[in-house]
């Protein structure tokens, strides 16, 4: 997914002269990774190439973090939940903590100039400045009178935040954590928004525009895009199953089978009815319309029926909904980097209730529930949905997260639709979904975000892959 960019920088800056009157030993950098091997592999990657350049030009190295292993919690990839951990190391020893993805790229002597301008000393927010340009779902839809007006981070380049901005956070969170929504979703918007609630001057993120949000030769940190990490994974290798009833046999399946649904050879609707001209298979969901668990699990059966009784190559279930718009060809370069034999669940991950021990990360089904085979299998023996009408991926999150598997989070799955995200937050990925057709053209979404990658012929797409060794 990501190439050797930290020492391709180097060549162009080791004979640089840097000053700074912020020492880089003051500034502390935090990496959100996720637990499993390819993403801890990227951080690792990342933490070392911070701490090579920092030697390079300052003959010192900062403080690197690696968060999921430093200040483990189910929830620290939402920043609010580790604050009081990392204020707790470093309130006296530092003057910048600066927020980063295991997939972020940065020239480490720039984000120190970029600090410098500012007085540590005061509550101050620096990063990508974001806005939406219309209220929106995913963001609850706040400030709908002028969403513009509120500004927030992108995630993608990374962020800084001062010592009082953290100061502030914990000394709310000990007094009142009203602010706190039950679900987490972008999480530099809700921290942004969680500082601009308890009246912070920073909550107006001075923006920067070398923190990027692609790729530009004068950027100081920007997001790397997708590769495939090892050979392309065939589609027949994949098991699409389409969610669906009555109600929408001739309205959303048609527009599945027009654009992402004629790419895969393996693919079925189901339905709570059966209908041969699409055709669909009766899912046994006693009239559940979508999105239901006990649809969801006969859907989870039905395909482990055919693993356990056919010599079959499926080694990935996707469970997308009939308004669930797929990139394919994006699908397989991400499901390149991981392992099919390990219990994975991939897509968009919420959190839900993230301070409270009993809260719990799920997939998102509406930007589509990727399964391996393993955890697919795991899931039908363990999982008993509540109640036919509890909502399937929030009780699946609940389900697999009591049998220790971690869900595995990739920005390219979008749970909503293309306008409902900044146009500068969809330049940091590469997009894999996009959900709902209201008040859009999803046939014109897919034709601009995905058709021309699917009709390539996967023997063009295989030769263009990165071994995971040349990370």
């Amino acid at each position: 997914m990501l190439g050797g960019i930290g020492k391709m920088f180097l060549l162009l800056f080791v004979f640089i002269s840097v000053s700074s009157a912020l020492d880089v030993r003051h500034v502390v950098f935090v990496i959100s990774s996720q637990e499993n091997d390819f993403n801890m592999k990227l951080a690792e990657h990342l933490k070392n190439d911070i701490i090579f350049q920092s030697g390079i030009v300052f003959n010192e190295s900062p403080v690197v973090h690696i968060a999921q292993q430093d200040f483990p919690h189910f929830a620290g990839w939402a920043i609010i939940p580790i604050v009081s951990d990392i204020l707790k190391v470093h309130k006296h020893n530092a003057s910048w903590i600066f927020f980063l993805q295991d997939y972020t790229s940065l020239r480490v002597h720039k984000v120190i100039e970029i600090l410098d301008k500012y007085n540590h000393c005061e509550e101050v927010l620096v990063g990508h400045s974001l806005h939406d340009e219309e209220a929106t779902i995913i963001h609850h839809f706040n400030f709908h009178e002028d969403p513009k007006a509120f500004k927030y981070p992108n995630l993608g380049p990374g962020f800084g935040v001062t010592i009082p901005i953290l100061e502030r956070i914990v000394k709310q969170l000990k007094e009142n954590d009203i602010f706190i929504s039950n679900f987490s979703i972008d999480v530099a918007y809700e921290l942004a928004k969680y500082i601009f609630n308890y009246g912070c001057k920073a909550a107006l993120v001075k923006h920067e525009p070398s923190l990027c949000s692609s790729y530009s030769p004068y950027c100081a940190s920007f997001p790397s895009r997708l590769l495939a990490c090892d050979k392309m994974v065939p589609r027949n290798n994949i098991f699409f199953a389409v969610k669906t009833c009555e109600q929408f046999h001739h309205d959303r399946v048609p527009i599945v089978q027009k654009t992402w649904g004629k790419h895969v050879p393996l693919i079925k609707f189901f339905s709570d009815k059966e209908d041969s001209s699409i055709p669909t298979i009766d899912a046994g969901d006693s009239g559940a319309k979508s999105g239901y668990c006990l649809k969801t699990i006969a859907i989870m059966k039905y395909i482990a029926n055919i693993i356990e009784k056919n010599d079959t190559d499926i080694k990935w279930i996707v469970i997308a909904d009939d308004d669930t718009i797929l990139g394919i060809n994006a699908l397989q370069k991400v499901l390149s980097c991981y392992d099919y034999n390990k219990k994975m669940a991939i897509g968009e991950r919420y959190g839900y209730e993230m301070r409270e021990p009993f809260g719990y990360n799920y997939i998102t089904g509406g930007a589509g529930m990727v399964f391996s085979k393993p955890l697919l299998l795991e899931i039908i023996k363990n999982c008993r949905c509540p109640s036919e009408n509890s909502p399937d991926d929030m009780y699946l999150g609940y389900c697999i997260s009591k049998m220790g598997v971690q869900v595995t989070h990739v920005p390219g799955f979008h749970q909503a639709r293309p306008n409902d995200y900044p146009a500068a937050y969809l330049d940091t990925h590469d997009a894999v979904s996009f959900h709902k057709h209201w008040m859009i053209d999803p046939i014109k979404v897919y034709q601009e975000w995905f058709e021309k990658s699917d009709n390539t012929e996967n023997y063009l797409l295989e030769s263009k892959t990165v071994n995971k060794e040349e990370l």
